[in-house]
C-alpha cells in the first residue's frame, strides 16, 4: 500500500514538473542586453548574478520546514527555471544571437549538464560548430517527459532539506548556484561559436 502510494505520489510530482517545464522551454524569454563587444566578459558577469539569484531563491525557499517545506519544492524549481532561461536569453543576446534562440537550444542549455543523452537529441557539437536539429512539438514533449521523471526522482530525494533546515538551506542554495552556473556556461559555449540548423523534418 505504502509503494502505491509513493508511486503515485511520484507520478503526480512528475506530470506537475513536466508541465512546470514545458511552460518555460516553450516560452522563449526576450532581452533587453545589447550585442556587447566583449560577450565573454558580460557573460561571465550574467553567469555570476543569475548564480546569486538562483542560490537566494533555493536558500530561502529551503528554510520553510517541515511538510509545509515540500510546498515551496515546485515554484521554487519553477522561479530557478524561469531565472536559468532568461541567462541563456541575455548570454544570446551579447553574443548578437537572441533573435536565433530556439526551445532545442533552451533544453540543450538547461540540461547538457544532468541529462546529456536527452540534450544530445537537439543539439550537438561537432569541430567548432554546434548543430542544431529541430525537433517536433511531440519529441518536445516526449524529451521533457522523460526529464520530468528524473527530476521528480531528484526533488523527492532532496525533499529531506525542508526537514533539516539550516542545512537543507544551505545544501540547496550551493546545489542551485552550481546548476545555474552550468547553464550559464552552457550557454557561452553554444553561442561563441557558430551554430548551423539542419533542415526542419516538417
Amino acid at each position: 500500500m505504502k509503494s502505491d502510494a509513493a508511486s503515485s505520489g511520484q507520478a503526480q510530482v512528475k506530470t506537475q514538473i513536466t508541465g512546470v517545464l514545458l511552460d518555460v522551454v516553450l516560452s522563449i524569454p526576450q532581452s533587453t542586453e545589447p550585442a556587447s563587444p566583449t560577450p565573454k566578459v558580460r557573460a561571465t558577469e550574467l553567469i555570476n548574478k543569475a548564480c546569486r539569484t538562483t542560490a537566494g531563491i533555493s536558500g530561502g525557499a529551503a528554510l520553510v520546514p517541515g511538510p509545509l517545506g515540500l510546498l515551496t519544492i515546485l515554484p521554487d524549481m519553477y522561479a530557478i527555471w524561469r531565472v536559468q532561461s532568461q541567462l541563456v536569453a541575455d548570454i544570446a543576446a551579447v553574443h548578437g544571437k537572441l533573435g536565433a534562440l530556439t526551445k532545442e537550444q533552451m533544453i540543450w542549455c538547461l540540461f547538457k549538464h544532468s541529462a546529456a543523452h536527452v540534450a544530445g537529441d537537439f543539439v550537438v557539437q561537432v569541430g567548432e560548430r554546434y548543430i542544431v536539429h529541430p525537433r517536433s512539438l511531440q519529441w518536445m514533449q516526449k524529451a521533457v517527459g522523460f526529464l520530468g521523471i528524473k527530476i521528480a526522482q531528484r526533488v523527492l530525494g532532496k525533499s529531506l532539506a525542508r526537514y533539516l533546515p539550516l542545512l537543507g538551506a544551505a545544501a540547496v542554495a550551493r546545489y542551485a548556484y552550481m546548476d545555474t552556473k552550468k547553464v550559464g556556461l552552457a550557454a557561452e559555449a553554444l553561442f561563441s561559436k557558430e551554430i548551423v540548423f539542419e533542415p526542419d523534418p516538417a
